[in-house]
């Protein structure tokens, strides 16, 4: 009786594995296909649209290899640096003291955040050739935001 059972439910098991395997798979549509190929170009992009390095105010345009865009964002960070010095400086000369040891306060804590900030964002690209690079656009990007901000915030004290 046992044997009989089972013998049955093999016989089924067989007629459903042949049945499935025999049946076709539902082919997607062309929207569909459009759909899912749109959202990987998508994708495929997503993460040079958050680097500084592939900002359209980027300094290094044109630099393709790693070696090449090290160098640019590294002279361009050290220029970002020497202007924000500069208007720094501007700024000091026009300002009472308990303003200046406020601005100084502040600079101090930006130059935190911005460390903080760029090694953050270096990490996402460790044990990778690019970390060097974004490391440097980030820095030379978030200097070159700061001395815009410095200008805007004290402009009324550098006429």
């Amino acid at each position: 009786m046992q044997a009989s059972i089972d013998s049955r439910i093999g016989n089924n098991l067989h007629f459903v594995h042949v049945r499935l395997r025999n049946r076709r798979a539902p082919q997607p549509t062309p929207q569909i296909r459009l759909i899912v190929l749109l959202v990987l170009s998508l994708l495929a992009f997503a993460p040079s649209f958050a680097q500084h390095m592939n900002d359209k105010a980027s300094p290094c345009p044109d630099a393709v290899t790693t070696i090449d865009m090290a160098k640019s964002f590294s002279n361009a960070k050290d220029a970002a640096a020497s202007e924000l010095n500069s208007v720094y400086q501007q700024i000091q000369q026009k300002l009472e003291t308990d303003d200046m040891k406020r601005l100084t306060a502040a600079q101090r804590f930006w130059i935190q955040y911005r460390d903080a900030n760029c090694s953050a964002e270096r990490s996402l690209y460790d044990g990778g050739t690019a970390a060097g690079p974004v490391y440097l656009a980030c820095l030379e990007a978030m200097t070159r935001a700061r001395t815009t901000e410095l200008r805007l915030t004290y402009a009324v004290r550098l006429k």
